[in-house]
């Protein structure tokens, strides 16, 4: 895969669709990148996806929803990937809160994201009630940004991870259980090593607690922003991701390195 691609909206869990998208990291693979839309009472949008498709997302968006309808979009941490189109679903979706925390809207806002009027701001470890149901907001034992909210919706069984569980593949899959299992270990390792650097100087005790609290609620789905739907997987991921506090630091290609891993 050359050009970040677009993919094909699809339910994922009860009342769940995904809107997948993949990008081409070069010498690594290829990283998913997804939104999702929670068909609650009042529906939610959970991350706007990227800029570079963003044709294809509201063109996705539009066809499972009518945008006037839309009541919510959570945004799961203020990345370019997360973010991407915002301010155009805002636009077109005039009655939509934004869902975040205090360092979200700040960092939002600096970006020149007209959120500040809109906003709902919520911390891990509170709730929202969307109508039918009341989503949990959590935080993941992994994370690229100190904002960084997950969610747990109790009706349908989903967990949305944020980056956490992501992986770098080396191609779109439609289920994490198609991944071959060498492939999802390495990928999601090396995810877990490049979105938490940090991963290195954490007690590993206090981590493998973080992951087992982060996973206690039992999900029936993991939805990572960063890895195609996983069901079923909760223990097999929990392992993984215990075991990559022990994986080297991530250092990226250097420019020789780079040209090397191209030209192959």
């Amino acid at each position: 895969m050359d050009e970040p691609t677009f993919g094909k909206r699809e339910t994922v869990a009860d009342g769940v669709e995904i809107l997948p998208s993949y990008l081409p990291v070069p010498g690594f693979g290829v990283l998913p990148v997804n939104a999702f839309l929670l068909r609650a009472a009042q529906p939610m949008l959970v991350d706007t996806g990227l800029a570079m498709l963003r044709e294809g997302f509201l063109s996705a968006l539009s066809s499972a929803l009518d945008p006037q309808t839309l009541r919510w979009i959570w945004v799961t941490h203020a990345d370019a990937d997360h973010v991407g189109n915002l301010a155009a679903v805002l636009e077109e979706a005039p009655e939509a809160r934004v869902v975040t925390n205090y360092v979200g809207m700040a960092k939002m806002t600096m970006l020149g994201l007209p959120v500040v009027e809109r906003v709902y701001l919520l911390n891990p470890g509170q709730s929202l009630n969307v109508g039918d149901r009341t989503i949990q907001a959590v935080r993941p034992p992994t994370y690229d940004a100190p904002e960084t909210t997950a969610l747990f919706d109790p009706v349908s069984g989903a967990l949305f991870s944020a980056d956490c569980f992501g992986a770098l593949l080396s191609s779109p899959y439609e289920d994490s259980r198609q991944i071959p299992g060498n492939e999802l270990g390495e990928g999601l390792t090396t995810w877990a090593t490049v979105d938490a650097p940090w991963l290195r100087v954490v007690d590993a005790r206090l981590h493998r607690q973080a992951v087992t609290s982060f996973l206690e609620r039992k999900p029936k789905i993991i939805l990572s922003s960063h890895l195609p739907p996983a069901p079923g997987m909760n223990d097999r991921l929990g392992e993984i991701l215990n075991r990559a506090i022990d994986a080297p630091t991530f250092v990226g290609p250097d420019q020789a390195a780079m040209e090397q891993r191209l030209a192959q």
